[in-house]
């Protein structure tokens, strides 16, 4: 991520090269993995509840939660998301992913993140550096958020209420890049539990970085 002054006319690309090459950081961390791989959890640390099958699927489905169900009035206002079967999508019936019963396979959860990495893409691409910093969303504060927000060095800035913090577009942006870092990082500690070798170099930005994080190991 950028760290240089730019201008408000610049490309929201700009600030977030790092899409470029996100998804194959990912696809290269877990493509040769079997189903049971994929399946395993475990009770005994927090970051193995969600297997490396559902982190992906929620890795999926939280871009067009973000880019379509709350910012989608804004970002396209003609409907042109192209995202088809949002509810299944990013507003299922399963905790934060996609439908299990419908998104399931790998190829498929991995062609769904593909789709929406790219549509983040598109984002920045047609809208600028200004656009994206002066456009803003509630967001909803937790003991959980009080932690993430040290890791945006702008574009969070907190409210009278201390349940609230307005979020530039900006910061949604760098938001999203920060679940998709962090949790690869679940994923190759899930990887490393059940002993097998790590591919990819997670970049050590975001969440999973910042002082207070949970970054044990099996």
């Amino acid at each position: 991520m950028t760290s240089q002054p730019v201008s408000d006319d610049s490309p929201g690309t700009v600030l977030f090269p790092e899409y470029a090459t996100l998804y194959d950081l990912i696809a290269a961390e877990v493509r040769d993995l079997t189903d049971e791989q994929l399946d395993f959890r475990s009770d005994e640390w927090g970051w193995a509840d969600w297997s490396i099958r559902v982190q992906l699927s929620h890795m999926a489905s939280l871009i067009p939660r973000w880019l379509v169900l709350r910012l989608g009035d804004t970002l396209f206002p003609d409907g042109d998301h192209g995202v088809d079967d949002v509810n299944a999508i990013a507003n299922s019936d399963f905790d934060r992913r996609m439908d299990d019963n419908k998104y399931h396979a790998l190829s498929v959860i991995l062609g769904k993140l593909k789709e929406f990495i790219v549509l983040a893409q598109r984002v920045l691409s047609e809208r600028n550096v200004g656009f994206l910093r002066a456009q803003s969303v509630i967001q909803q504060q937790n003991l959980q958020w009080q932690l993430m927000n040290k890791a945006h060095p702008t574009g969070v800035n907190l409210t009278d209420d201390p349940t609230k913090a307005v979020m530039l577009y900006e910061a949604v942006m760098r938001h999203i890049y920060f679940e998709e870092t962090t949790h690869l990082f679940n994923i190759q500690r899930i990887k490393r539990a059940q002993g097998l070798t790590t591919v990819s170099d997670v970049p050590k930005v975001g969440y999973w970085a910042i002082y207070g994080w949970d970054t044990s190991e099996a």
